[in-house]
């Protein structure tokens, strides 16, 4: 099973230099974070503290993610995309489940956003729109679920349903959360120039292979959407 992804042309005038690689990952037996998984967010905040000692400068692929908020009319630095978000908390990165934990680590050490969903609760083709301000958007606030609306405009990932997470890979809806009776997942890998194509495969595989740590047997699918 490998989901269908669509990017409307609309997103792809936005940013002709996005390239998403979607993975699915069927027959998953997850579970709540373990010493392994908690390894993985130590040992990514280390790596990226390192990498941030020897870069001059903030991560260019961040600073690639926050113009393309901008483009969008959103502003980067009161909702932060998903790697922005992730990296200044590093050092104290949340255990949330084994395979969160994975896709989060891998996020923090190649500087990538990456998106986590329960494949089984999609309806229809995952697709990355312009949004039109009345789809639905299942969320939490102060505890109790709420349903909010995207701004006009906006780019955010939906299905059938409505919107599965907003202002591209800021906040993700509850009803696509992956938890630890997740069976089948999707994890989109988001990339903006000057991210290389290939660092983008190489975290591809990486969180393959956390994945397989998890559960051996799991099934796994690749498809890169958006390259030239």
């Amino acid at each position: 099973m490998l989901a269908e992804i669509w990017i409307e042309e609309a997103v792809q005038k936005l940013r002709p230099d996005f390239v998403v690689l979607a993975m699915t990952a069927e027959g998953l037996v997850n579970a709540a974070s373990d010493d392994t998984s908690t390894a993985w967010l130590r040992t990514a905040g280390r790596r990226a503290a390192e990498a941030a000692q020897a870069r001059a400068g903030e991560d260019p692929h961040v600073l690639a993610w926050r113009d393309a908020y901008r483009d969008f009319g959103a502003k980067p630095q009161r909702t932060r995309p998903s790697v922005d978000a992730l990296l200044r908390r590093a050092d104290r990165l949340p255990a949330i489940n084994r395979v969160v934990d994975a896709y989060n680590a891998v996020s923090v050490e190649y500087a990538l956003p990456i998106g986590g969903e329960d494949l089984d609760a999609y309806r229809g083709t995952a697709r990355l729109v312009r949004a039109q301000g009345d789809e639905d958007f299942e969320t939490r606030a102060g505890g109790e679920p709420v349903v909010e609306h995207p701004e006009p405009g906006e780019v955010v990932w939906r299905d059938d349903l409505g919107v599965t997470c907003r202002r591209w890979n800021w906040r993700q809806c509850v009803r696509t959360h992956i938890t630890e009776t997740t069976q089948n997942a999707l994890f989109l890998l988001e990339r903006l120039e000057p991210y290389p194509l290939q660092r983008l495969q190489e975290a591809a595989d990486d969180l393959a292979g956390r994945l397989r740590t998890i559960t051996p047997g799991v099934r796994i699918r690749t498809r890169l959407i958006g390259a030239a």
